[in-house]
C-alpha cells in the first residue's frame, strides 16, 4: 500500500472507531422512554441569508444525522406573523437524558457531519449564521410522556409558556395537567397537543411549555372558546389552590408555521 493511501486509511479508520461505537449506543437508546426530553432552540436572526443558511443546515445535515441516531422527530418552525425578520424555532425529541448526551457527543466527533454542516457550524465571525440561540431543555409530563407529531397538511402551531412565581407554584400547575385531567380536556376537545414539557434548564424559569395544533386561526379561536366553556375545566379551575392568580404570573403565546421539511 502506498504511504499516502495508508495514512488516509489510518485517519478515517481512527475517526470511524471513535464515531461508530457512539452511534451504535445512540441507536440502542432509541427506545420508548418513561418520559422523553425536548430541546427547544430559538434562533435570533438579522436577515433572510441567515434564515436560509440555518434551514439548509437542518434540512440537509442536522435532521438526517439526528434521525440516524434515533431522534424520531425534529420540528423546524418560523413565526406566523413576525415583526421584522422571523425567528426560527427548532424542537428536537430525545428518548432520555442519556440519549441527549450520546447524540450530542456523537455529532461533535463525527467528521462527516462537521464537514457537511461546516457553512453553519463554522460560520465566520463577520458573517455569523445567527445572532444568538436561546436554548431550553424540557422533560415531558408523565401524563403525556411521548411527543405526538400531527399528520402532514396545512396546519399552524401555538407554542405556549406558563411562567410561575415559585417552584412550588410551578409544580402545582403541572399537577393540574397531570393529575387533575387538564391534558385530557385538550385531547378531548381536539387541540392535537404535540408535547408538554417542564423546563429544567433555560430562561424564565420556573415555567412549563406546550404546543398545540390547529387548522387555521378560526379553528384556534373556536377551540379556545370550547376550552373556556368546558364543564370539566370550570370544575378544575375553580378549586382555590389551582387559581391561576396563585400559580401563573405570565403566559406567552407564539404562533408558528412549520417549514416544508419539518418533521412536526
Amino acid at each position: 500500500m502506498k504511504r499516502r493511501s495508508f495514512v488516509k486509511a489510518s485517519v478515517f479508520g481512527s475517526a470511524a472507531a471513535t464515531v461508530l461505537p457512539a452511534a451504535t449506543q445512540a441507536m440502542n437508546l432509541a427506545k420508548p422512554a418513561t418520559a422523553e426530553y425536548y430541546e427547544l432552540r430559538i434562533y435570533q436572526l438579522k436577515d433572510s441569508t441567515q434564515q436560509q443558511l440555518i434551514e439548509e443546515f437542518y434540512k440537509s445535515t442536522a435532521i438526517p444525522a439526528l434521525n440516524k441516531l434515533g431522534v424520531k422527530h425534529v420540528g423546524v418552525f418560523k413565526e406566523m406573523k413576525p415583526e421584522g425578520q422571523t425567528k426560527l424555532y427548532a424542537l428536537i425529541q430525545y428518548n432520555s437524558l442519556q440519549h441527549f448526551e450520546t447524540v450530542t457527543d456523537t455529532l461533535a466527533n463525527d467528521a462527516a457531519y462537521q464537514a457537511k454542516g461546516s457553512a453553519y457550524l463554522n460560520a465566520p465571525a463577520k458573517q455569523p449564521a445567527y445572532e444568538r440561540i436561546e436554548t431550553s431543555l424540557m422533560k415531558a409530563f408523565k401524563h403525556s410522556p411521548v411527543l405526538e407529531a400531527p399528520g402532514k397538511g396545512n396546519r399552524i402551531f401555538e407554542l405556549r409558556q406558563y411562567q410561575s412565581p415559585s417552584e412550588a407554584a410551578g409544580a402545582q400547575k403541572i399537577e393540574m395537567f397531570n393529575d387533575q385531567g387538564e391534558i385530557d380536556i385538550f385531547k378531548r376537545l381536539g387541540f392535537k397537543p404535540v408535547f408538554w414539557g417542564e423546563t429544567l434548564i433555560g430562561q424564565q424559569r420556573p415555567n412549563l411549555t406546550y404546543m398545540v395544533t390547529f387548522d387555521d386561526m378560526d379553528a384556534k379561536a373556536a377551540h379556545w372558546k370550547a376550552f373556556v366553556d368546558d364543564a370539566q375545566w370550570k370544575k378544575i379551575s375553580t378549586v382555590p389552590k389551582y387559581a391561576d392568580a396563585l400559580l401563573v404570573n405570565k403566559i406567552t403565546s407564539t404562533m408558528l408555521v412549520p417549514v416544508a421539511f419539518s418533521q412536526i
